[in-house]
Formats: C-alpha cells, structure tokens, sequence
C-alpha cells in the first residue's frame, strides 16, 4: 500500500522507513550530564598535568605502543567507569590519562584493569614526591 511522505512530500510502499525521518536522539544520562560539567573538566586537566600530557602506557613501552612520548590524541580513562562505580568518578586513584588506542584497549579489556591501576598508582607516588 503505498502512502504520502510527511517528512519528504513523496509517496512511499507504507512499510519503509523515509530516509528523511529525523533520528531518535539518545537520552541523557547522567554520565552524559557528568562529562558536561566545569568540575569534571578541570578534574580531567588536572589529571592531565599529573601525567605530563603523555599517553602512560604508549610511556612505559606497553601494548604495541608505535610512539614513546605520544602526545597525540588523549583523553583520561576512568579504571572503573563511571556508570559501574559513580562515586569514584572525580578520584584521582581512578584516572589515567592514555590515547585513543590504548583507552579503547582498556576499555575493551585487552588491557587488564590490574595493569592501568599499577600505571595510576606509580602516578600518583610520583605526584606525591613533587608536591
């Protein structure tokens, strides 16, 4: 059966899908909410300058690492996600910061959690040391 088109004007077979439909939008979580907010921002910095603005594990020579001093592309994982463990969120013992490749690696798993909390607490002795 065929049926006019109210997002593009044509007429369709009834039982597809207009390509012009606008998309659902996912919800907001409250993730989501958390990753918008000053706070995690200036937590995600400070992180960042814990840790030189280098990839830690492209650092210590780990995980196919291509690059030793990458720079490139980084972001700060939490060893425990936020979604599992939203407490832990802001704590510095949680954080990591690491490249693409190697936080989708630890986000997969193929880099344990074991390794990336060794990694944070050699950080975080050596930011105790500066301080």
């Amino acid at each position: 059966m065929l049926k006019s088109c109210s997002y593009c004007g044509k007429i369709h077979q009834s039982n597809i899908e207009c390509p012009q439909k606008p998309k659902k939008m996912k919800a907001v979580t409250e993730v989501d909410r958390f990753r918008w907010t000053k706070i995690w921002q200036r937590k995600r910095d400070e992180i960042r300058e814990r840790d030189k603005n280098l990839c830690q594990v492209c650092l210590r020579n780990l995980y196919d690492t291509d690059l030793i001093y990458n720079y490139y592309n980084l972001s700060v994982h939490h060893a425990i996600p936020v979604a599992s463990a939203y407490e832990k969120r802001l704590d510095n013992d949680n954080l990591i910061t690491l490249c693409d490749r190697h936080h989708e690696m630890a986000e997969s798993g193929a880099i344990p959690y074991e390794v990336i909390k060794k990694i944070i607490e050699e950080q975080e002795q050596n930011n105790e040391g500066i301080l």
